[in-house]
């Protein structure tokens, strides 16, 4: 048995996503369980150090969890040669920059998205990683959530029959931060420091409908800023420059028309904070962050509009459970194990730097349409 140690910098993670889904419940966790067995019996076990900007962010942190190397000097890191992977989950005013020195210095690239604030700043990323020969990935984790697994599955088994429309609800109350705090940071509602949530969100949809349901063809799109003003961090007030909400409908291959809304000023009033219902002629299906329910066109109810008498269905009542059938991981630490068997052994990693390209594409495309006020064609992307 062999042991591949990778060395990985980890630049950002003092952050809320980047500390708990990177450092804790992925990297952190495929030490504790003994690293990522190969089909062989060799192991790869993930050697991380912590990068920030402030020492004393990321020297507690590093104390925190028992991460023994860490530091400030990002240069430093990449130069040294025990250091294969770049991981970025800066907030992504700051990601280019540091990933082009990744690449520059032969590392391979790992990172959040969106991977740029532009889609031909996305593209010169996929291109220079392209050209200088380094392994590289996007992380796309909603792909790997119980919910969307087993949507996947239904899809797989031609449960839908043809699919008609998809209907994708997201979103929930960000509290403004005057009495109580927002649970998210105020630069997601400043368009200069790269907030707003189509932005944020349209690379996510983008992904998911593409690897589920079919290439975007086409997007409308209205995004909205339904709260003017906001209270930062340090209890003062400010003025919400970026979109909180978008209302959008895709249009897909196969005329599968997709209808999402995407809001931080919204009650939630279904089962989880996404929701994804899938209609075909054969069957419907509701999936949420883990579970996922079905109604097959055999057990569809006969209702018939009639407001002069209550309502004579419990519709909720009237679906049926998909069961899990197996054990879920965390969806960001089964890709961080897939993009480590890529580094090792090859194996396919199909969520590329291009592929993260095309979810700025769509944030662009959705910004492009709401300023002009039309439908926008989705033109394919080439290196």
């Amino acid at each position: 048995m062999k042991v591949h140690t990778i060395g990985i910098i980890m630049n950002g993670v003092t952050g809320r996503m980047g500390t708990n889904q990177h450092l804790v419940r992925s990297i952190l966790a495929i030490r504790q369980q003994g690293g990522v067995t190969l089909p062989n019996g060799d192991i790869i076990m993930p050697d991380p150090i912590l990068v920030g900007r402030q020492e004393h962010k990321v020297k507690a942190l590093a104390e925190k969890h028992g991460v023994t190397r860490w530091s400030t000097d990002l240069d430093a890191c990449l130069a040294d040669p025990a250091n294969q992977v770049y991981f970025d989950s800066q907030t992504t005013v700051h990601r280019a920059e540091s990933i082009k020195k990744a690449i520059a210095a032969g590392k391979d690239i790992y990172c959040e998205k969106p991977t740029d604030t532009s889609l031909e700043g996305s593209l010169e990323l996929a291109r220079l990683a392209k050209q200088a020969g380094v392994k590289n990935g996007v992380v796309q984790d909603k792909l790997f959530l119980p919910g969307l697994l087993k949507l996947k599955r239904l899809i797989d088994s031609g449960f839908f029959g043809k699919i008609l429309s998809v209907r994708m609800e997201f979103g929930y109350w960000v509290f403004e931060g005057d009495w109580q705090p927002g649970q998210r940071p105020s630069w997601n509602y400043r368009k200069e420091d790269g907030g707003g949530i189509i932005v944020d969100m349209f690379a996510h949809w983008r992904y998911v409908l593409d690897n589920l349901f079919g290439n975007v063809k086409a997007i409308s799109c209205l995004g909205m800023t339904h709260i003017p003003e906001r209270v930062d961090e340090q209890g003062e007030r400010y003025t919400a420059t970026a979109d909180d909400a978008a209302y959008a409908t895709f249009l897909l291959e196969g005329d599968i028309v997709v209808q999402a809304n995407s809001s931080w000023a919204v009650r939630v009033d279904r089962d989880d904070l996404l929701t994804i219902q899938v209609d075909g002629t054969e069957g419907s299906a509701v999936a949420g962050l883990r579970d996922c329910k079905v109604q097959h066109r055999v057990n569809t109810p006969k209702p018939v509009w009639n407001p002069d008498i209550e309502n004579p269905f419990a519709f909720t009542e009237q679906w049926v459970d998909v069961p899990a059938n197996q054990i879920f991981d965390n969806g960001f630490k089964v890709q961080w194990e897939l993009f480590l068997k890529h580094l090792v052994i090859d194996t396919p990693f199909p969520w590329d730097l291009l592929e993260g390209a095309k979810g700025t594409q769509m944030s662009d495309l959705g910004l492009q349409s709401w300023k002009e006020r039309q439908w926008v064609d989705v033109p394919d992307l080439k290196l």
